[in-house]
């Protein structure tokens, strides 16, 4: 936005200065002409035998403080003008900091040093600020460039499959429908699994009374033929969990958490269960599978989009688009909730949601 210059702040605080002490000293000349010189004898014709006189004083004192006057004028502007320097200075690296930030560079620090006051307070949250914009920045690259290179391999299978079809018009066309419709299949549910993480991401949606305990147990129904297949026993157990959120949102954030622990669980026999409670002012989902071992460093990375957990045991029927996890979390994020991740020492892992609950 244009504006018109203006004074600066420094310049203005130098005048405050130097009005300030110019004030104070009027002020004192004041007090000394109240209560020192209206008690004198007036003598304006210079008589003998009165003195000292109101004449003499004031042609005397008036000169002298004139000249204090400007001085403390001088004094004030000078001086204010030093000591408002210093005192802005971190207010002019900050600045800086801003406009190195305003032309791309997000690296740069402040770092300011000395005791903690309003302008190292307003430094560090500048910091914190710089910090979580350039993480945020590089995980939204990491993020366009992994969407584009996992939308690219269905979309490239598919203008093969049509180059064959289209060179060679003796081949099995039902073979080719469905692995053509496999490839779409797999786009569709890629582009759809990144608007539902961009929607989760934005967090512009209409709130509404949600009970966890019955999404955890809609969740389980719609996958139980598929744990069934697998012989995994899925339990869900616990109370009423209310929250305020999405219901829409939420049922997918469990329907997530509860295929994953059915997909990434043992061959055959396992188990996962799902738990919902209150705990004060906090409703808690907690989702276990059991599972081969995870190392912790793989657990750290599993939130992050397209990490599929190349470790954990996979199955053809579910080839998924490494953004399951990661939809939890922004689904969990855009709800003002935790979310942990803890492997079990037997194997598998403890996922616990806490949201902020509703009476």
């Amino acid at each position: 936005m244009h504006r018109r210059p203006g004074l600066s702040v420094r310049l203005k605080l130098a005048l405050s200065y130097a009005g300030f002490l110019a004030v104070a000293g009027a002020l004192l000349l004041a007090v000394v002409w109240m209560y020192l010189l209206r008690y004198v004898p007036d003598n304006p014709k210079g008589l003998l035998g009165i003195s000292p006189n109101r004449y003499l004083l004031v042609h005397t004192f008036a000169p002298a403080a004139a000249v204090a006057m400007v001085f403390l004028l001088v004094f004030g502007l000078v001086g204010g003008w030093i000591l408002a320097g210093r005192m802005l200075a971190p207010l002019t690296r900050i600045t800086d900091a801003a406009r190195t930030a305003g032309s791309g560079s997000l690296s740069h620090r402040i770092r300011m040093k000395g005791r903690q006051d309003e302008f190292r307070e307003l430094s560090d949250a500048f910091d914190s600020m710089l910090e979580q914009l350039e993480s945020h920045v590089a995980e939204q690259q990491r993020f366009a460039a992994n969407a584009s290179h996992e939308l690219r391999t269905p979309l490239a299978i598919s203008k093969t499959l049509l180059d064959v079809a289209r060179n060679d018009p003796t081949r099995d066309l039902g073979e080719l429908v469905e692995r053509l419709y496999t490839a779409n299949t797999r786009a569709i549910d890629l582009t759809e699994a990144l608007l539902l993480l961009s929607r989760g991401d934005r967090g512009n949606f209409t709130r509404e009374s949600v009970d966890l305990s019955l999404i955890a147990e809609e969740a389980a129904e719609t996958l139980l033929p598929a744990a069934e297949k697998r012989r995994i026993a899925l339990d869900v157990t616990g109370g009423a969990a209310r929250t305020s959120g999405s219901a829409e949102l939420l049922l997918r954030m469990v329907t997530n958490l509860v295929q994953n622990a059915v997909v990434h669980n043992l061959p055959v026999g396992g188990t996962v269960t799902v738990r919902t409670e209150a705990e004060g002012d906090t409703s808690v989902l907690r989702v276990e599978n059991t599972g081969r071992r995870l190392p912790p460093e793989l657990v750290a990375t599993l939130t992050e989009p397209f990490q599929r957990g190349t470790e954990r045991i996979r199955t053809d029927e579910h080839a998924g688009v490494g953004l399951g996890l990661a939809i939890v979390r922004s689904v969990v994020r855009a709800h003002d909730g935790t979310l942990d991740l803890v492997p079990r020492p037997a194997g598998g892992l403890l996922v616990t949601v806490r949201l902020p609950g509703t009476p």
